[in-house]
């Protein structure tokens, strides 16, 4: 079994989501695995990681709206240090996944026809965050 890794840098613009389907994809067409496994991992608390319907851009919008609901900013919540918005993105993290695992199949990562893959940002400010792709198989 062959092992592939490489790392993704991605400045963010406040909160919102970024298709990184493609970026992810090169890679995997880099690695040259042709069968396995791709995981990847997000290296940070308060940005995460969602496969999702890429076709009709309504769906992320509704998501955003959804989530900033169930998770107000502004909440009276004890942990401030970083910022009023710290603490609501560390709690939508924790309700979404910082890593996701993809197959690959000849050569490709096997989604779904309306399946993209999102970093999704859930602080006010742009940040730099970094994904790593690890990628194995044969």
């Amino acid at each position: 079994m062959s092992h592939y890794q490489q790392t993704i840098t991605i400045q963010t613009s406040g909160k919102s989501l970024h298709k990184i389907t493609s970026k992810v994809a090169a890679i995997v067409a880099d690695s040259g695995i042709q069968t396995g496994l791709c995981t990847l991992f997000l290296r940070h608390t308060s940005a995460s990681l969602i496969i999702q319907e890429n076709a009709d851009p309504d769906v992320l919008k509704d998501l955003s709206n959804f989530l900033a609901k169930l998770v107000p900013d502004g909440y009276d919540y004890i942990h401030s240090t970083e910022g009023p918005d710290d603490m609501p993105a560390h709690i939508r993290t924790v309700l979404t996944h910082t890593s996701e695992q993809i197959p690959i199949a000849n050569g490709r990562l096997v989604l779904g026809t309306w399946q993209g893959i999102y970093l999704w940002e859930h602080r006010d400010h742009s940040h730099r965050r970094e994904l790593m792709v690890h990628i194995s198989g044969e």
